[in-house]
């Protein structure tokens, strides 16, 4: 099939790029390079020795997405396109909902116009909210506290919506746990601009000197070493998940979600030590007072992918920090 990867320039879409090529698809690649690197669509096509067609768009401009739609076949998308930082999102709300809602609704109007029936959108834990018990399932009430999640459950609801009124139309919403790790490649990963907002590339910054030191959010929850536990999944698992999503959508009609995780927690410690004796690193810590909104433990109930898409997550927590750091002394050679 034909995939239109919106944002297909980022973290975990580049890595969808490389498994949906392996498996027989074509991506088309539309991205403004906002908060990504063209040059990461170059280094994809080195490794999977295929050429991508690659669109500089923004995908919330329905005149560039709609004119890039009519001149291809188009049997489906991929959403991923969207601001992605929680305390970004906190501090400009509405730029995070002009954006993300935007991008939804654009790719939505595009895709009746054009007759695609497809979608899998990149979503997020983040909708489950705060008072959920481990593990999270699906059918769980959802619930937000911050900007950015709420733009994820709203776009949930609007495909829903969109769903609901067109029963020709596949929709899977996917909600991702923890992406980490890199392709094993070391051709590409996770390269945040600034102050990374994520535990991993932190980890790998300071590492690799960069950064002095790595602040633990809090060591005194109810877990196993007092610090929060996380689903980690490796980022090409997740891709795959993608590819699986995506030939669901080819048989099944109606709107599905499903959550891409491992199924197991693993704690700040536990990651951070993990990483250090897998690299033969030092990873210096300090603990620092708790977050505001961070909970004690988040993972998955991932049955239903297993049992529906037939997908299960391979790689492990070594494989994640192994891939890491791999990615982490390439990245600057790139």
């Amino acid at each position: 099939m034909n995939i239109l990867v919106t944002g297909g320039a980022g973290y975990i879409a580049s890595h969808t790029l490389i498994e949906l090529l392996a498996a027989g698809h074509q991506p088309i690649v539309a991205d403004n390079f906002s908060n990504s690197d063209s040059a990461v669509v170059g280094r994809v096509e080195k490794v999977a020795g295929v050429n991508i067609p690659c669109y500089e768009i923004d995908v919330t401009d329905y005149d560039a997405l709609d004119g890039l739609m009519a001149e291809g076949n188009i049997d489906g998308i991929i959403h991923f396109a969207g601001y992605k930082a929680v305390g970004e999102s906190v501090e400009k709300p509405l730029m995070y909902y002009r954006n993300n809602l935007g991008a939804t609704l654009t790719v939505l109007e595009c895709m009746k116009n054009h007759g695609v029936k497809k979608i899998i959108f990149s979503s997020s834990a983040t909708v489950y909210g705060e008072h959920n018990q481990v593990p999270f399932v699906e059918n769980m009430p959802t619930s937000c506290t911050n900007p950015y999640g709420w733009t994820k459950l709203m776009s949930e609801q609007i495909i829903q919506d969109a769903v609901a009124s067109d029963p020709e139309l596949s929709a899977v919403i996917l909600r991702y746990f923890n992406p980490v790790g890199a392709h094993s490649s070391g051709m590409i990963g996770e390269n945040p601009k600034g102050i990374p907002n994520n535990l991993m590339p932190y980890i790998q910054q300071v590492a690799i000197g960069a950064r002095d030191k790595l602040t633990v959010f809090g060591d005194d929850y109810e877990t196993i070493d007092g610090t929060g536990v996380r689903d980690y999944i490796h980022v090409s698992d997740l891709a795959k998940g993608h590819v699986a999503a995506l030939d669901y959508s080819a048989e099944h009609r109606g709107y599905e979600v499903f959550n891409l995780g491992t199924g197991r927690g693993t704690s700040v410690l536990e990651l951070v030590k993990t990483f250090a004796s897998v690299n033969g690193v030092d990873v210096t810590c300090s603990i620092g007072p708790r977050r505001a909104g961070d909970i004690a433990e988040c993972y998955a109930d991932v049955s239903k992918a297993n049992s529906i898409l037939g997908w299960k997550a391979a790689l492990g927590v070594e494989d994640m920090c192994r891939d890491a750091w791999r990615w982490e002394q390439n990245k600057s050679t790139m």
